[in-house]
């Protein structure tokens, strides 16, 4: 079951890495490409893709790839810190009063809003890590403007109820004590976090959210997916997209039965735990279990020691 739950986060992984879904994101997140349509988003997408197997250490920024932005799945590593890794990471350009600007995006997906801690902290930590490699290569010695704005983008496929389908940055700000510093905003404008919360019940959202709700669904089957996509969204099938789509379908089938299994398998173990304890504590003896449950005395054994 682990490995079907490996291979189904890799599949999410490499369709969100399609550059026209990350033009999609990136129109409906990133306020510097809001008045650009899809298609022009994702010529300015850079070609600095990596396909899961450089790790990028401390200073180093991504090195030239294929089409796809199949994620880098990799976190700037420090000794000590242990292997964390970015599911997509990913440079895009655009231009702004004759200037050639450069972002570097982050892009991960989560199955839970809250896995034991803060996303958003967790979005902050990773922001913060693109911002503090860059130095060495966009930037040397104290030339800190030359610092490039990060986006650190979530997408939680399985928000609560209570959020629905939402949408949040968090972003820095300036604010004054005392009025009298010029406000230059591209001076610290320098990291945005972004949580995209989907739920399949929830009614409220915009057409981001309905797309990604179609795209990551586990419920939709693959052929309603691709016409959905290519009708509401003109989201064509590229570089085996569609195939993707049917696999990530296939093994999101795969993990759910695995999991009714295992749910059905617990029942019956619990049932039999139960059923043990009663009749222990009415003094019956491991061989006198066994013969009334018509199970082998091992496992009441194994049951027994569980209790203890």
């Amino acid at each position: 079951m682990k490995k079907g739950k490996s291979q189904y986060d890799t599949y999410c992984k490499r369709i969100l890495a399609n550059k026209i879904i990350l033009a999609w994101i990136l129109k409906y997140v990133a306020e510097e490409f809001v008045d650009m349509d899809i298609g022009q988003i994702k010529e300015c997408i850079g070609t600095d893709v990596q396909v899961s197997e450089v790790n990028v250490l401390p200073g180093r920024t991504n090195t030239p790839g294929s089409e796809r932005i199949i994620g880098e799945s990799e976190e700037d590593s420090v000794p000590g810190e242990g292997e964390l890794y970015y599911d997509i990471r990913f440079s895009i350009y655009y231009a702004r009063q004759k200037q050639r600007i450069k972002l570097i995006i982050n892009v991960e997906a989560q199955k839970e809003f809250r896995p034991g801690y803060s996303l958003i902290t967790r979005g902050i930590f990773y922001g913060a890590r693109m911002l503090s490699s860059q130095k060495g290569t966009e930037f040397t010695g104290r030339d800190y403007d030359n610092i490039r704005k990060v986006y650190s983008i979530w997408i939680c496929m399985n928000a609560p109820d209570y959020i629905g389908n939402a949408i949040s940055y968090y972003n820095i700000q300036k604010s004054d004590a005392i009025p009298g510093i010029p406000d230059e905003k591209e001076t610290y404008d320098k990291i945005s976090v972004v949580m995209i919360c989907l739920n399949p019940k929830s009614e409220k959202g915009n057409r981001l959210t309905k797309m990604l709700g179609i795209l990551l669904s586990p419920r939709l089957e693959t052929g309603v997916k691709i016409y959905q996509l290519e009708h509401e969204f003109d989201i064509p099938m590229e570089n085996d997209m569609g195939e993707e789509l049917n696999q990530m379908c296939n093994l999101s089938d795969y993990v759910e039965e695995l999991g009714i299994e295992k749910g059905i398998e617990k029942g019956i173990e619990k049932h039999l735990s139960q059923q043990v304890k009663k009749k222990l504590a009415k003094g019956k003896s491991v061989g006198e279990i066994a013969d009334e449950l018509e199970e082998d005395e091992e496992t009441i054994r194994r049951i027994l020691k569980n209790i203890e």
